[in-house]
C-alpha cells in the first residue's frame, strides 16, 4: 500500500515565522519603528531574499545600512531568537512512522538548518525557495516539490498562509492551515490514516 505523504511550511509550521520579533529586536537597533523598517524590507528586498538572487551576506548589508551599529554577529542571533521550535517539530517521528515527510518552506538554508537538523533522517524532500529561486505560492516550487512525491501518493500540506494553501488544493492535495495555537496538530494523524 502507497504511503501518505505529509508536505510541511516551516515557518508557522514548525518553527516559529521570523515576524514580528525579528523586526522588532532590528528596528530597535536601527532606531527606527519596525513598520517603516520591515515596509523598506518587503519594499526593497523581500522578493529577492527569498528567491535567492541576493545572498544572505547582501541581506545582512542592507541591513547594516539601516543599523550600522548592529554587529555582524549580533544581528544573526536575532534569526535564532526568532526562530524557535514549534510543538508541531516534536511529531515528526511518530507522523513518519504512517507517512513520508517533505519540507516546502520560503527560507534561507542557512537559517533553518538547525530547525531541520534534528528531523532530517525522517525528511524525504526538502525543497526551500532560496535554493529553488522561486517563492510560494509560485505554481513551480509546489511542482519542485511534487517530484519527489510518487504519482498517485495523497498528500496532505499544511501551511500557515492562506494563499499557499490555496494553491497546493489547486493541486489536487489536501490542506489543513496551521493555526498559531497548533490546534491543528491533533488533526494531521488522523488525516493521515484516513489516506493510508
Amino acid at each position: 500500500m502507497m504511503r501518505p505523504q505529509l508536505v510541511l511550511d516551516i515557518g508557522g509550521v514548525l518553527a516559529t515565522n521570523l515576524s514580528p520579533l525579528f523586526w522588532r529586536l532590528l528596528a530597535a537597533e536601527a532606531n527606527v519603528s519596525e513598520e517603516a523598517l520591515y515596509s523598506e524590507y518587503k519594499r526593497q528586498i523581500s522578493e529577492h531574499l527569498w528567491t535567492g538572487s541576493i545572498s544572505e551576506e547582501q541581506f545582512w548589508e542592507w541591513i547594516n545600512k539601516h543599523a550600522p551599529k548592529l554587529s555582524s554577529e549580533r544581528a544573526r542571533s536575532y534569526i535564532d531568537r526568532s526562530l524557535q521550535p514549534l510543538p508541531a517539530l516534536a511529531k515528526i517521528a511518530e507522523w513518519n512512522d504512517i507517512a513520508d515527510i517533505h519540507l516546502l518552506s520560503n527560507h534561507l538554508p542557512a537559517w533553518i538548518e538547525p530547525i531541520v537538523k534534528p528531523i532530517r533522517p525522517y525528511l524525504k524532500s526538502v525543497t526551500i525557495s532560496s535554493e529553488a529561486a522561486l517563492k510560494k505560492p509560485h505554481p513551480e516550487i509546489y511542482a519542485r516539490a511534487a517530484a519527489f512525491i510518487p504519482s498517485g501518493s495523497h498528500v496532505l500540506f499544511v501551511d500557515d498562509q492562506e494563499k499557499n494553501i490555496r494553491q497546493a488544493a489547486s493541486l489536487g492535495w489536501r490542506t489543513l492551515l496551521a493555526d498559531e495555537d497548533g490546534q491543528w496538530i491533533s488533526f494531521v494523524l488522523p488525516l493521515l490514516k484516513q489516506e493510508s
